[in-house]
């Protein structure tokens, strides 16, 4: 007796704005692992010193920092020492920009998989992600380290807030990511744009110099930037030196949810004109 023909399964993009399907992400997970390794393994095995570049960056940034701006520009670093201060900044903006760029060059970097089988696209950006949060993950284990050396002893309710921070940041940088993953398939110029707008960003965040230096009338604005919050709250909870980050610096938290929330609707909205572009 012939067996009857299975049904075939027709994938169809989505129409409008829809959410992420989390339950298809979900079923999808051994396939976000492998993609994650991937590039964990890709970044460290092929590499001369491996791991030793995810700490070396930080640190020889921090102290061209304490050179240029601390030493000669003479810039304020609220009591904290100057390296200790840039490498705090550098370990969530770093981490920051790292997601930021890695999201939004996922697609076009791996054009060739999106016409050949089908998942959820969002898992390119998202498993992107893993190398700046394991290279944050490792720069922070250097900055506690060196601020238990200096006599910072963070207090307990560190241990809540900086994963939290962390969070925090991978939030406002994955949503902007999105964005521009969705944007740089259309148009390529994003590309360009993409190297200006991190730089701007670094002179944009609290990162070389401490946030006292700007007006508190004018916080609650200069934490739209959504690094803002995450910079502060990380230098407050492992040094206690320097002002309490006030409800302004909260002003980055709902900013990293818009963008976060926005950027995951345009990239559904997007999804289904990736392949017939790359």
């Amino acid at each position: 007796m012939k067996a009857a023909p299975k049904a075939a399964l027709l994938i169809q993009p989505p129409k409008g704005f829809s959410p992420i399907d989390f339950r298809e992400l979900w079923a999808y997970r051994e396939l976000f692992l492998q993609f994650a390794w991937r590039d964990l393994s890709v970044r460290y095995k092929q590499a001369a010193l491996g791991v030793a570049w995810a700490i070396l960056t930080p640190l020889v940034t921090a102290g061209l920092f304490s050179l240029i701006f601390g030493l000669l520009g003479r810039m304020p670093t609220d009591g904290i020492p100057k390296a200790t201060f840039y490498l705090a900044g550098l370990s969530i903006w770093l981490t920051f920009s790292g997601v930021l760029q890695n999201a939004a060059q996922s697609l076009v970097s791996q054009s060739a998989l999106l016409t050949k089988v089908y998942f959820p696209r969002v898992l390119l950006p998202l498993t992107s992600t893993a190398v700046p949060l394991a290279d944050g993950a490792m720069t922070f284990l250097v900055l506690l380290g060196i601020a238990l050396y200096q006599g910072f002893v963070p207090s307990p309710h560190a241990l809540y807030v900086v994963p939290l921070v962390a969070l925090w940041a991978w939030v406002g940088a994955f949503g902007v990511g999105l964005w521009f993953a969705a944007l740089n398939v259309r148009f390529r110029d994003v590309g360009y744009v993409l190297p200006f707008v991190t730089r701007l960003g670094l002179f944009a965040s609290p990162v070389i110099y401490p946030i006292s230096m700007i007006p508190e009338r004018w916080h609650w604005l200069y934490a739209v930037n959504p690094a803002v919050g995450p910079i502060e709250w990380i230098r407050w909870a492992l040094f206690h030196v320097g002002p309490h980050p006030g409800p302004a610096m909260f002003t980055s938290l709902p900013v990293a949810a818009v963008l976060l929330v926005s950027g995951a609707f345009y990239f559904r909205r997007m999804e289904h004109t990736f392949a017939d572009v790359v």
